[in-house]
């Protein structure tokens, strides 16, 4: 096989997988932009329960990462019957899990937003938005461990249709629920939370109807045809992969929720302009995890295959298109990018410091872009631990430091927390490239 085709077999998995993230950003930005019209208030309230809410996530990320790396594997193995199990005995986890911390997070909404930093001007609207949102998480995680298992056996495709499908149901009831158009009530902060919801259930529908296509790698009919089961060492391969990706999540979450905190502090203002720039960052993450999903199928099947040397070939062309992207965005940014904060903002003050938001992106994104394929690669092959290690050194250790050392003592207020998030994109960068260059990845056995 030329290079040329291993670019197009890249480009053919990536796809879906890029324009899904991609969408799964533009709703959120779409979802911030309209909440907007309620007020700053609004879009900081939402805001704030943005790094809790991943922080509930944190078990079913590592989860589904650990998903998609083994179906691949196993599907390289040409073993059907492993890929199911390692579906079913996720599945069985994490909706355990599920139930816990939606419990949990529901139970103690009121304490978990005064920890997140809300003000008497954001924290009813905080905990009404939360409480709703994570009363749902179920919907969520059963998707998110589907698409996993999908993505992993190569098929993106359905991955793409159920977000996109989730993500156009959101914007419409946003429209109808947030200010009460076509006689639907005004529900404000709470609507756009119901819409959240009512797209995550109507995703997860979808992704359980996948599991009943003949042509699926994983399928119902198949695990009840062959009597799967939940096995003991299929448990303990997601409990190695996902205990280090949900430690790395969690420490990684830490720094994140650092960050917001000082924001925070700085007036509701400063942290809507933070949220609208957070927003536009997890653009640049869309199509970054997009290409990465792609990594983790392509290198996980060669490895699976015992060639090591397709595995890092398919990461350095991933790589690359994702760089290609990085560049093409970085531009929009430049030309565009006073304009894109005027849809987030009408005061002339808010929107001139937001523009300087844009041009730390500008550089943020070319750093973020590779760094999440490199990780990507990374994990495929199991090297969790290194991932770990770099995750706890940028962001933890690196950008938590930074952004307080620069905001609170050489008071640079919001260009402190973006020379931060820089430092933490900038060392994860390196950290990761250094090892993906080094190849031990390859050599590991999950």
């Amino acid at each position: 096989m030329e290079h040329k085709e291993y670019y197009k077999t890249a480009l053919q998995m990536a796809w879906p997988s890029v324009l899904e993230s991609f969408f799964i950003s533009l709703a959120a930005m779409i979802d911030t932009m309209m909440v907007g019209s309620l007020g700053s208030y609004a879009i900081a309230a939402v805001g704030l329960t943005t790094q809790p809410k991943l922080i509930g996530f944190t078990a079913f990320i590592a989860i589904s990462i650990a998903v998609s790396a083994l179906v691949a594997r196993r599907r390289g193995q040409d073993d059907k019957y492993g890929a199911n199990e390692v579906l079913l005995t996720a599945l069985i986890i994490a909706l355990s899990l599920c139930i816990l911390i939606s419990f949990a997070m529901v139970f103690f909404a009121d304490t978990i937003m005064h920890l997140a930093g809300s003000n008497q001007d954001t924290h009813t609207a905080s905990v009404q938005y939360f409480t709703i949102i994570m009363a749902g998480l179920i919907f969520n995680v059963t998707a998110m461990v589907i698409n996993a298992a999908q993505r992993g056996s190569g098929n993106t495709r359905i991955a793409f249709t159920t977000n996109l499908t989730s993500s156009i149901i959101n914007i419409i009831f946003n429209y109808l629920l947030i200010n009460g158009n076509l006689g639907f009530p005004a529900l404000g902060l709470r609507g756009a939370a119901f819409a959240t919801v009512f797209g995550s259930f109507i995703a997860m529908l979808m992704s359980i109807r996948s599991l009943f296509k003949k042509q699926s790698l994983v399928q119902i009919p198949y695990i009840i045809k062959e009597k799967v089961r939940m096995h003991k060492s299929t448990a303990a391969s997601i409990f190695n992969l996902g205990s280090n990706m949900f430690v790395e999540n969690l420490f990684m979450r830490v720094g994140f929720l650092a960050t917001a905190l000082t924001s925070a502090k700085l007036g509701t203002d400063s942290f809507a302009i933070y949220n609208a720039g957070m927003n536009i960052l997890s653009l640049g993450f869309s199509f970054g995890d997009g290409m990465q999903v792609a990594a983790v199928a392509l290198a996980g099947r060669a490895l699976g295959q015992k060639r090591p040397d397709i595995a890092v070939l398919y990461g350095q062309v991933c790589q690359r298109i994702g760089l290609i992207i990085s560049i093409g965005l970085s531009a929009f940014l430049l030309f565009y990018g006073d304009n894109v904060m005027e849809i987030y903002f009408d005061n002339p003050e808010i929107i001139g410091e937001a523009t300087m938001v844009t041009q730390f992106i500008m550089v943020i994104v070319l750093l973020q872009i590779s760094q999440i394929i490199f990780g990507g690669c990374l994990r495929s092959g199991g090297d969790v631990r290194y991932t770990l290690m770099a995750g706890i050194i940028s962001v933890t250790i690196i950008r938590t430091s930074m952004t307080l050392l620069l905001v609170n003592v050489f008071l640079l207020g919001q260009m402190g927390i973006w020379l931060g998030v820089l430092s933490d994109q900038l060392s994860r960068f390196v950290l990761l490239r250094h090892r993906f260059k080094q190849g031990k990845w390859t050599q590991i056995e999950i």
